[in-house]
C-alpha cells in the first residue's frame, strides 16, 4: 500500500454516532451537575482514565500547547490539577492566565470542553493532596524538572533511586516548585454525538444571574 492509498484510507474513516442525544429539556442549570453525571458514567463503563484532560495554554507568541492531565478534583468553585511551577504550562499561565481542557469521552461518543482561567492553589491544599500521593510519586515529583532537556533516561532513573534512598526515613518533604491550579470556569460546552452528523452541542456561559445555555449547530 503506497502514500496516497493510506491517505485516501484516512479520508473516508468515519462511523456512524448512535449512543444517544442529549436534548434541552435534559439539561441541568448547573453545568458542573452535567459534567458530574457524565463523569460518573465514564467511570462505571471502565473507560481508561476517565479524568484525563487535554490542557491548552498558550505562550508569549500565540504558540498554543496541548498536553494530557489528570483532573484532582472539582466543586462550584472551580476543576483543580496539579503540576511541577517550572513546567512549561506553569510557565505559560504565570503569563497568561487562560486556559482550555478537554475531556475527550469518545467510547460514549462524548467530549466536555471548559473555557476559564486559572488561580494557584493554597499551600495547604497542595500539601495536603501531595502527602495522599503514592510515596514514589512523591518521589517522582522531586526527580523531574519538568520540561528541561535531559540526555538520556537513565539521568531520571539514578535520581530516583538517589533520592528514594535520601527519604527512606520519615515523610517526603513538598518540593517548593510543585504546586496546582483552580480552573475558574468561565464556560461548559457539552458534545453528544448524533446520528448522521446531526450532533448534540449544548453551550453554557456564566453570567450575571448564573448560568445561559444556548444550543450550538454540530
Amino acid at each position: 500500500m503506497n502514500e496516497s492509498d493510506n491517505l485516501q484510507q484516512i479520508a473516508h474513516l468515519r462511523r456512524e454516532y448512535t449512543r444517544g442525544g442529549l436534548r434541552r429539556n435534559d439539561l441541568p442549570a448547573d453545568p458542573l451537575a452535567l459534567f458530574e453525571h457524565w463523569l460518573g458514567q465514564a467511570v462505571d463503563a471502565q473507560l481508561p482514565d476517565p479524568t484525563a484532560m487535554s490542557v491548552a495554554t498558550v505562550d508569549e507568541h500565540g504558540q498554543p500547547y496541548q498536553r494530557i492531565v489528570l483532573l484532582k478534583h472539582f466543586d462550584p468553585r472551580g476543576m483543580v490539577f496539579y503540576t511541577n511551577l517550572g513546567s512549561r504550562k506553569a510557565h505559560h499561565l504565570e503569563a497568561n492566565p487562560r486556559i482550555s481542557l478537554l475531556f475527550p469521552w469518545h467510547m460514549l461518543e462524548r467530549q466536555v470542553m471548559v473555557l476559564g482561567t486559572v488561580e494557584k492553589l493554597s499551600m495547604i491544599e497542595v500539601l495536603k493532596y501531595f502527602h495522599s500521593r503514592p510515596r514514589e510519586s512523591q518521589i517522582g515529583a522531586w526527580v523531574s524538572k519538568q520540561s528541561s532537556r535531559i540526555s538520556a533516561r537513565g539521568v531520571l532513573e539514578g535520581k530516583f533511586l538517589e533520592l528514594k534512598q535520601k527519604f527512606q526515613q520519615g515523610e517526603v518533604p513538598l518540593p517548593s516548585f510543585w504546586g496546582g491550579y483552580r480552573i475558574k470556569i468561565d464556560s461548559m460546552e457539552f458534545w453528544q454525538g448524533g446520528e448522521h452528523r446531526l450532533h448534540d452541542r449544548f453551550f453554557y456561559q456564566r453570567d450575571a444571574d448564573g448560568w445561559k445555555i444556548d444550543r450550538l449547530a454540530p
